[in-house]
């Protein structure tokens, strides 16, 4: 299994509450961070939540720490990506040593070295997957002041989004005649 790392800042409009911060993108108006692990074809493994000045690289372990148990044909089921894709943003000797404990081979962009062009193809796929979840109206700007309220929309979007991709992909076995 193969998975990408990302954040995308969702806006708060005025509101304070947990989990926000100065947003470095937004004029300073507080909001927050949406971090999401995906596998390869954009299926959300995992969301959190954090201030939007907080770096990448501090929710890094958390991001890992969320992914459930992935069901295999037979015997333990896999706890842990086998590799993972992530962007600069991720380039500290920490993410690497979480990484390299957990077993998953690190393909992290280095910065100052490997240019933004290479990583495109593996960081489209975490953005359309933060983008379907921006889609979800209440989840474009946060409106929540609990920050447990607005992990729960989240956590909700992603769900929709995997029973979306299942029913499209026909992988449902109530659907299946089969």
């Amino acid at each position: 299994m193969v998975t990408r790392v990302g954040g995308r800042h969702a806006g708060q409009g005025g509101k304070r509450g947990d989990l926000t911060g100065p947003s470095p993108v937004d004029r300073g108006k507080p909001g927050s961070k949406i971090h999401a692990m995906s596998e390869r074809g954009g299926i959300p493994l995992s969301i959190v939540i954090s201030a939007a000045n907080r770096n990448d690289h501090l929710t890094f372990e958390a991001v890992i720490d969320e992914v459930a148990p992935v069901a295999g044909p037979l015997g333990r089921p896999r706890r842990r990506p086998h590799k993972l894709h992530a962007d600069k943003g991720y380039d500290y000797p920490a993410c690497r040593k979480t990484l390299r404990r957990r077993g998953i081979i690190a393909r992290i962009a280095r910065r100052g070295i490997e240019s933004a062009k290479r990583l495109g193809r593996h960081r489209y796929v975490i953005e359309r997957t933060l983008e379907w979840v921006s889609r979800f109206r209440r989840l474009a700007r946060r409106y929540e002041r609990k920050a447990a309220h607005f992990l729960g929309f989240t956590r909700l979007a992603c769900a929709v989004i995997c029973y979306r991709r299942a029913v499209k992909l026909d992988l449902l076995t109530h659907n299946n005649p089969k």
